[in-house]
């Protein structure tokens, strides 16, 4: 038996998924499903100004701060990315996700558009982005108002929103149309699995195949 036989898996940086969609066409399921049957990644918690939803707590779905908290960790270039969205400031803290991927842990991201661009512009090499599509304009509209969470009044500004947001899903990798649960996370599953395998992911796989070279 040679030496590379009981070699451990190379190690490789960590990537950044992203998942984006309009709301109520499934990202967030899509999301928790996923940190429950992977332990290889983790959810990237964002700081939101906007206010928290009788489900969420606060440092586990979002870390919630005042305009004033954001804006002054915006301006002193602490965050990867941010965004406004329905009037209210998301964004990514920077250090964090950095120390993650330098560890080989993959980060995940339920972020807009606005925030995937920026991304993109930061760390293209890192991240691989998803959009989640809604079967029909009526299941978004059903799945929004089943969802009891939102009043009547933010349902009609988030289905006005959907355009925008829809228009914008030639910018992103991968494309899952949700129909079936279980078949978008089979195909969610699927793309991060092929992602993890990527060349350019696997920095020491060229030494590990010198090594492999030198024993034949």
């Amino acid at each position: 038996m040679n030496r590379n036989e009981n070699a451990a898996q190379p190690p490789r940086r960590g990537l950044m998924l992203v998942l984006s969609s309009p709301s109520g066409a499934g990202k967030t399921t899509m999301s928790r499903n996923l940190l429950e049957s992977d332990d290889e990644i983790s959810l990237s918690v964002s700081v939101t100004t906007r206010m928290r939803r009788r489900s969420e707590v606060d440092g586990i779905h979002y870390r919630f701060v005042p305009v004033a908290r954001f804006e002054a960790m915006r301006d002193r270039g602490e965050l990867l990315e941010w965004a406004e969205v329905h009037g209210n400031f998301y964004g990514t803290p920077a250090d964090t996700v950095e120390s993650e991927l330098a560890a080989g842990r993959d980060m995940l991201f339920d972020i807009d558009w606005q925030g995937t661009r920026q991304l993109y512009e930061k760390s293209r090499a890192d991240l691989v982005s998803v959009f989640v599509l809604p079967p029909s304009a009526g299941e978004l509209r059903n799945r929004l108002e089943r969802r009891a969470e939102d009043s009547a009044e933010i349902i009609l500004e988030r289905l006005a929103n959907a355009r925008e947001e829809l228009s914008h899903w030639g910018e992103y990798d991968y494309l899952i149309v949700n129909r079936d649960l279980n078949d978008s996370l089979e195909a969610l599953h699927a793309i991060l699995k092929a992602e993890r395998q990527r060349r350019t992911r696997l920095p020491a796989m060229a030494d590990f195949v010198a090594a492999l070279q030198n024993d034949l």
